[in-house]
């Protein structure tokens, strides 16, 4: 969490001289619509190729708010630093778009499974549905994630650290060198990691996982390195009780753990939430409450009656047009009230979004309820897959937006549109994916030793399809392992807050050497977050690596900094806001190379097909 974060101040009213005569007034309408054009026509489907090329190549995708945000910033940079919000409103709807595509991979799992497809009309409303509920139902927990929480967000935190360092000619001097220079160095290494195959099955390099763990520091990415190596070390005794199948790997058991950790705390934070918005609503009468600003306000009624229409239109469109069973629907939109809250206070942690997780644990509750047809479940499943995605997208960007002061009505109204174009171009770049690469269309967990699945591992794909072909199954060792997480996640974070949050504890932490490096050690080591350590189950031990080197570096460069240069106390004696340190902004330059380099791939390997 960023306790010591600054509050991000109001956008600052623009004047007509500000903006410059060829270009459109800043704020006018003329101004949103070249925004708009801009990022629905360009950056969105570039992010869209990028992040459907990830999750074909790879099973994963970086989210296209850094790309988007780094191409935007191009348009509003003639206007000056009050151009970062113009940014910021098409990098919404860039990630949008790219977001929605990432999902492409359901309409590969519906060719692995020889699920008839329906038509292209009725895809794209129904996942139109999805989404638009998804994005207000990310909007719902802004409030508790961002405002309440502060959680970090390293994406959201690269985006605001790039906006601000291209819209800023005095950021732009102290960041350029630091921004510049990481953002060449990761798309040069991202680019031959993925061209030589040595390199890539050398060590499965993933330079955005590295600037991941470069933002995030070394108390939130070792934790996960504890849990992958205890997982590989527990590997046999997991066998041996039947808990995992000869070949799985532990992540086969451990992301459902995992998934559970992450629910437990949230089940506590959550809980202590609600407490305290009960005890200041019984206080509103006594005491003055000060009103949100302006950027800052939405209208929560509205905000309801979105998510309930957007739901409802879900369950009309699945029942009506594709006839699915309303009950499952149903299940499948409660569901989404959980797992986009765990989701994305694991994405505000550690930035990574486990919509795969969400997936296959709403077909394993649904199998639980009676679900027995793997169709039905690709197709109510996909409203947890949908939803997680740009729901969390949605919390990520206005964690950007809370940094910069965005409007948040405004924002939002960006998001929606590339809601819109998302769900027409997941379905179109799909097909055009699998016509242009047709290894795509072969299902690798019939055909296990398929050559050329290497370069096209899917591995999105290959769990949302394990998970629908064994829906006929009873594992009771799933509700397990599920209720074991659970147990341990509340368990750590209810005796992290008891010492953490005691007064004594934060004075020695504060005030001494030894009381920070117990603090570090607890955080890091011995008592870990559950959101920092349920990372370590969901990806693969040498994603993890990446990611621990990453934190451990900026840790300790940020330590020996310490050491050799007492910071500058302000902007006006050479530092940068606290929150655009060297690490963060090498870190948000890694994560950009990586996104330009998934494009630039994703565009030549399109153009190839052609």
């Amino acid at each position: 969490m960023m306790d010591d974060a600054p509050s991000a101040a109001p956008p600052t009213p623009a004047h007509p001289s500000s903006s410059p005569r060829w270009l459109p007034r800043l704020g006018s309408p003329a101004y949103h619509v070249m925004l708009s054009a801009v990022a629905i026509l360009i950056l969105g489907p570039l992010g869209g190729i990028s992040a459907a090329f990830m999750n074909f190549s790879i099973g994963f995708f970086v989210g296209g708010q850094v790309l988007a945000g780094i191409l935007g910033s191009a348009v509003t940079l003639p206007y000056g630093p009050e151009g970062k919000n113009g940014a910021n409103y098409m990098q919404t709807m860039a990630a949008s778009v790219a977001g929605m595509c990432g999902m492409s991979a359901l309409v590969q799992a519906m060719v692995w499974m020889d699920l008839p497809q329906p038509p292209m009309w009725q895809m794209v409303l129904y996942f139109m549905c999805i989404g638009m509920f998804g994005v207000g139902l990310g909007m719902l927990y802004t409030p508790i994630l961002v405002d309440r929480l502060q959680l970090t967000y390293p994406s959201g935190l690269a985006v605001a650290n790039i906006l601000r360092a291209l819209t800023d000619k005095e950021l732009l001097k102290r960041s350029i060198f630091k921004l510049g220079g990481s953002l060449v160095s990761g798309f040069g290494v991202s680019l031959a990691a993925a061209k030589i195959t040595r390199l890539r099955g050398l060590c499965d390099l993933s330079v955005s996982t590295v600037g991941g763990g470069m933002i995030v520091g070394a108390r939130i990415a070792l934790p996960a390195l504890w849990v992958g190596l205890i997982g590989r070390a527990l590997t046999p005794h997991l066998l041996s009780i039947g808990w995992l199948d000869p070949g799985d790997h532990y992540r086969a058991i451990g992301f459902i753990i995992s998934l559970g950790a992450i629910m437990g705390a949230a089940m506590l934070d959550v809980g202590l939430i609600l407490v305290q918005a009960v005890r200041r609503f019984r206080e509103t009468g006594t005491t003055t409450v000060e009103p949100a600003p302006d950027w800052k306000r939405v209208n929560m009624m509205r905000l309801i009656i979105w998510v309930v229409f957007w739901g409802a239109g879900t369950v009309v469109m699945g029942n009506q047009v594709l006839h699915q069973p309303v009950f499952f629907l149903l299940v499948a939109i409660a569901l989404c009230f959980v797992f986009v809250l765990v989701n994305g206070i694991a994405l505000g942690i550690s930035d990574f979004n486990p919509i795969s997780s969400a997936f296959v644990m709403s077909v394993l509750i649904m199998a639980a309820l009676g679900l027995r047809n793997p169709g039905v479940g690709l197709f109510c499943a996909a409203i947890l897959a949908i939803s997680t995605s740009e729901g969390g997208d949605m919390q990520q960007d206005r964690s950007t937006g809370w940094r910069l002061g965005t409007n948040r009505a405004v924002q939002f109204r960006y998001q929606v549109i590339g809601i819109a174009m998302g769900a027409l171009l997941m379905v179109i770049l799909a097909r055009l994916f699998m016509h242009a690469y047709p290894i795509l269309n072969v299902d690798q967990r019939t055909h296990k030793n398929l050559v050329g699945a290497m370069h096209w591992q899917s591995a999105f794909t290959y769990k949302m399809v394990g998970a629908l072909r064994g829906i006929v199954e009873s594992k009771p060792r799933v509700m397990r392992a599920l209720c074991l997480g659970i147990g341990i996640g509340l368990l750590m974070e209810i005796i992290r807050k008891l010492i953490k949050n005691g007064p004594r504890f934060k004075e020695f932490a504060a005030k001494t050497r030894a009381g920070r490096v117990i603090s570090f050690l607890l955080d890091a080591v011995f008592l870990p977050s559950p959101y920092a350590f349920a990372f370590g189950g969901f990806v693969e031990l040498p994603t993890i690596i990446w990611w621990a080197i990453g934190g451990v570096t900026a840790s300790l460069y940020e330590m020996i900094e310490a050491w050799l240069s007492p910071p500058a106390r302000n902007l006006s004696d050479g530092a940068l806001p606290s929150d655009m340190s060297t690490m963060s902004l090498v870190g948000g330059g890694f994560i950009a190379g990586d996104a330009l380099a998934a494009l630039a791939i994703g565009v030549y390997g399109i153009l190839q097909a052609i």
